[in-house]
């Protein structure tokens, strides 16, 4: 085999987030991770949001298209009511349990 001919494509989470137990699934993760990596929700839900309908979810969300791009971006720095708005148009929901 040719190696030189391989060519390889980045992966986007984005492309395989199928269902809404993906997404909650990922987000899951993200929250698990948050408490090493601040941005790791936030980050999450943009590469949920860009595996919807975006301008769809602005809508719903009661933001422009691009304004959600940018809340959501790694740069970007949205707040909890953001955050809380952009799962709630997903169809998501923060649970919070006793840690046993």
């Amino acid at each position: 085999m040719d190696k030189s001919r391989l060519k390889a494509t980045p992966f986007n989470v984005a492309d395989y987030l199928e269902s809404v137990e993906d997404m909650a699934l990922y987000l899951k993760i993200a929250i698990e991770e948050s408490a090493e990596d601040p941005a790791a929700v936030p980050r999450a839900l943009g590469d949920i949001a860009r595996s919807q309908n975006m301008s769809e979810l602005a809508r719903r969300v009661g933001m422009s298209r691009d304004g959600l791009y940018k809340a959501l971006s790694a740069e970007g720095n949205p707040t909890w009511n953001t955050i809380l708005k952009v799962t709630t148009a997903l169809g998501l929901r923060f649970e919070l349990r006793p840690v046993a």
